[in-house]
């Protein structure tokens, strides 16, 4: 989970804000001119609160409640995705969970109102009857069977009472005749609403395959694996490997089916555990390094104390192997595969970034990228590592992100408007498609995990702010000739004057580049009117954005400059007048079918 940011509105509140960080642990926000200490500071509170909650990151609001609902209220949907939110009030008296009760705000609640000497006002029914949420089992659980739980919860509440099978992870009463059964236990059981079945995640799977296994191979030894063993897929906490199997999809699919982390070992790590390895295998260390990954990967998995509970088990082209440990698994060893989020910002305002962009960067240990467009993060971008590059230095933050991500760490990489549209998106996917030997980037970092999100290019936050110029068929054209040749741009140029394209020219100018734009210019006017118009939009969704109109003919390059995105339109192009001034629409050819309409 991401962690919690607690969020203090006005002085009176500080004191009350800095308790529940040291609490939790946490980083305060402030506002700006009205909170004095503070590790980040905000102007807008419902924006500020609005865009936290968006990202998935857990907010305690030490302020009013109401504050805190009007923020989220355009986002609140789905109970089993929204972040945990609370509020306090200043003097600390209450703990409110105000959403995702069953998603830690209760937990959350709890933890906090005790650091306080203050009272948790939970609301959500099972906790206030018993004092527990029967859908959020204890860290190292897992409920079996989540949607019998509502049915459950209601026959409970109803009076009946809960029998409890096992281990009472809950501390609850237990009536011998309760309604409601909660079961735990490593063996597969079915649950139904009036039974709840709880499994604790004790095993780690070690996996082990040829490159390139089928997906279905592997899923198939596990499941026989577990059934013949009576081990509850529930009760597998974690799955592991050879860090060199990291991009293996069928290892990547298994533990994604079971819904668990995949972690990986380098062949040092796991060849420290062959005195406890029950296969050794002479052949595997000469092709890998290590006497056994699937039974080496389990044990590191597991920690010291853990033992094998299944021996290798092999398929044609795979192996697994599970180890026991007394208590549930909750921490993990090794480390993740890597991930690397190429992520589009948009032009800059917050309104304009996409909640997924706000997610990745909420979850991102490292933020990488161009020193702008990170600070344009704001309060989001706090307490995460970053590193940031000028311009010109493409390549480096694209290969340095890649490395970093073959470490094993979650690495966001920050572009503004869109990744893939002249952004890092194709450099990157340029790099992973090199070998080492041929300048791309080295193996590890050719195993990470790569996501893409989109965002508001440049080109629609124009368009947008113009009206509808792309309402007929565009393109888009980079003015830069230091990576594309000039004749190449000039080719292109042409050939889009001649089809009439509505054009979004990028990139149109720089300090020593002067001469494209106006050639551009020139080569539209031998095909459209003189007065096509001609949008210039600056600094897009930011304080200073500028816009206004020009005719083709009257387009000056002096008034444009590397943050401009021009848009030019086509033949068909109009400005229409109306009390905000003038709008830019490109007919789609509905005319015919209106003018036809008024004929009748």
């Amino acid at each position: 989970m991401v962690n919690p940011v607690v969020v203090c509105l006005s002085r009176s509140g500080e004191a009350t804000a800095r308790r529940v960080a040291e609490i939790l642990g946490a980083a305060v926000h402030g506002r700006e001119g009205r909170v004095d200490q503070a590790d980040a500071y905000f102007a807008n509170a419902l924006e500020h609160v609005r865009v936290l909650f968006a990202s998935g990151t857990p907010v305690v609001g030490v302020c009013a409640a109401g504050i805190l609902v009007r923020a989220v209220a355009p986002l609140v949907s789905d109970k089993k995705t929204e972040p945990p939110l609370l509020a306090v009030p200043d003097d600390g008296s209450t703990v409110i969970p105000l959403l995702g009760g069953h998603r830690g705000a209760n937990r959350l609640a709890r933890q906090i109102a005790e650091g306080l000497s203050a009272h948790a006002a939970v609301t959500t029914a099972g906790d206030v009857a018993m004092g527990v949420a029967l859908d959020e089992p204890p860290l190292g659980w897992r409920l079996d069977n989540p949607q019998d739980a509502k049915a459950a919860m209601a026959l409970m509440l109803s009076g009946g009472g809960v029998r409890v099978e096992g281990e009472n992870i809950w501390g609850v009463e237990t009536v011998e005749t309760g309604a409601v059964t909660l079961t735990t236990t490593e063996a597969p059981m079915e649950g139904d609403g009036t039974r709840l079945v709880y499994h604790p995640q004790r095993f780690a799977l070690g996996l082990g395959c040829a490159r390139g296994c089928d997906v279905e191979e592997i899923w198939a030894l596990v499941q026989k694996t577990l059934a013949e063993n009576n081990i509850a897929a529930g009760a597998v906490a974690c799955v592991g490997s050879l860090d060199l199997k990291g991009d293996e999809p069928a290892m990547i699919e298994t533990a994604a089916r079971l819904g668990v982390p995949f972690r990986v070992f380098t062949a040092a790590e796991l060849e420290a555990q062959t005195p406890r390895l029950a296969n050794p295998s002479a052949v595997v260390f000469d092709e890998v390094g290590c006497h056994g990954v699937s039974e080496g990967a389990a044990l590191a998995l597991g920690g010291d104390a853990a033992v094998l509970a299944v021996e290798k088990q092999k398929t044609a082209n795979a192996t697994c192997a599970l180890v026991r440990s007394e208590a549930p698994i909750t921490e993990f060893t090794g480390r993740s595969r890597g991930k690397l989020s190429i992520i589009g910002i948009g032009p800059g305002q917050h309104s304009w970034r996409t909640p997924e962009a706000s997610a990745l960067v909420a979850e991102a240990e490292e933020l990488v990228g161009y020193g702008l467009y990170i600070d344009l993060l704001g309060a989001l971008a706090h307490g995460k590592e970053r590193s940031d590059f000028p311009l010109g230095g493409e390549e480096d933050r694209c290969r340095y992100a890649l490395e970093q991500a073959g470490k094993g760490k979650n690495v966001a990489l920050i572009c503004s408007g869109d990744a893939g549209i002249y952004a890092m998106g194709a450099l990157v996917f340029e790099l992973l498609d090199r070998g080492p030997d041929e300048m791309g980037v080295s193996d590890a970092a050719h195993r990470v995990e790569v996501v893409s999100t989109p965002g508001v290019s440049a080109l629609q936050g124009a368009a947008a702010r113009a009206g509808a110029p792309l309402g007929h068929d565009f393109c888009a054209i980079s003015l830069s000739d230091l990576l594309t040749p000039r004749e190449d741009i000039v080719k292109r140029l042409k050939a889009a004057a001649e089809g009439d394209f509505v054009i979004a020219f990028y990139n149109p100018v720089s300090m020593r580049r002067r001469t494209l734009l106006a050639e551009a210019r020139d080569i539209l006017l031998q095909h459209r009117p003189a007065d096509t118009p001609v949008m210039l939009a600056s600094s897009l969704g930011r304080p200073e954005e500028h816009v206004r109109y020009r005719k083709l003919s009257e387009l000056e390059v002096d008034e444009v400059d590397m943050l401009t995105v021009v848009l030019v339109g086509s033949s068909h192009s109009r400005l229409a007048q109306l009390g905000e001034g003038p709008r830019m629409y490109t007919p789609r050819g509905y005319a015919r079918k209106i003018d036809g309409d008024l004929a009748s």
